[in-house]
């Protein structure tokens, strides 16, 4: 990651926080854990065996476990500016770590690859434009030619009756997964005032700018789009 315009490390260093991420993504983000399942199966398409993988935004280890556990023969090397993210990641993954490196920074901070393939979920939505525009660049970078790059965040149509729409459905699935009604409120209004949040179209034409190509949506999740990429 790259600095943002909410700047989450305050928000990812608050220790309540920290340990109540894993659940609480699992209930604000639908389909989370396919979303991982479908992350894995998009890079095993391309990547070999023993591929090496570059994931921005590893804080957490969720993603990091999960591609693990899947493929005992990937490596990992993992990028996250927020400290005790990282430390919760050192935890998830266990012996699991014996194949991951992880790297306390921004996407600068990773090394230079090439890897086989790169991910980024629920990152990129905290990241500023002209800084998300320089990490897509850094991410492509770093890979292999043809290599895919994976990534899914808050990603809906801006215009302004369309924003209300989308953030509203992100508030009732919260709810519906037994979030608390006025926390779920919230979060939507953070999201929507703080947030620099793109449209898909503009997503898809951020990451040809970057030098990927032929991007295909495979995830939409209410408020949630993941795409697919190759350098």
């Amino acid at each position: 990651m790259t600095p943002s315009t909410v700047d989450p490390h305050a928000h990812f260093n608050d220790p309540q926080a920290v340990s109540a991420y894993a659940d609480k993504t699992s209930r604000i983000v639908p389909g989370w854990s396919d979303l991982q399942k479908m992350a894995a199966l998009l890079v095993a398409e391309r990547a070999p065996e023993n591929a090496s993988v570059l994931v921005v935004g590893a804080g957490g280890g969720v993603e990091l476990k999960a591609f693990a556990q899947r493929h005992s023969q990937w490596h990992f090397v993992g990028v996250d500016p927020a400290k005790s993210m990282l430390d919760l990641a050192e935890v998830a993954l266990g012996p699991l770590m014996a194949r991951a490196r992880l790297h306390h920074g921004y996407v600068e901070t990773a090394p230079a690859g090439p890897f086989d393939a790169a991910t980024c979920l629920l990152t990129m939505h905290f990241i500023a434009i002209d800084e998300r525009r320089r990490t897509l660049k850094e991410i492509h970078r770093r890979l292999k030619p043809g290599a895919p790059f994976v990534m899914a965040h808050l990603s809906f149509p801006q215009a302004p009756e369309e924003r209300a729409l989308w953030l509203s459905r992100y508030v009732a699935f919260a709810i519906s997964s037994g979030v608390d009604p006025e926390g779920a409120r919230n979060a939507a209004s953070a999201i929507g005032s703080r947030l620099p949040l793109l449209g898909p179209d503009n997503e898809e034409a951020m990451l040809e700018e970057a030098g990927f190509t032929r991007t295909q949506l495979f995830y939409a999740g209410l408020a949630f789009r993941g795409w697919v990429a190759y350098a």
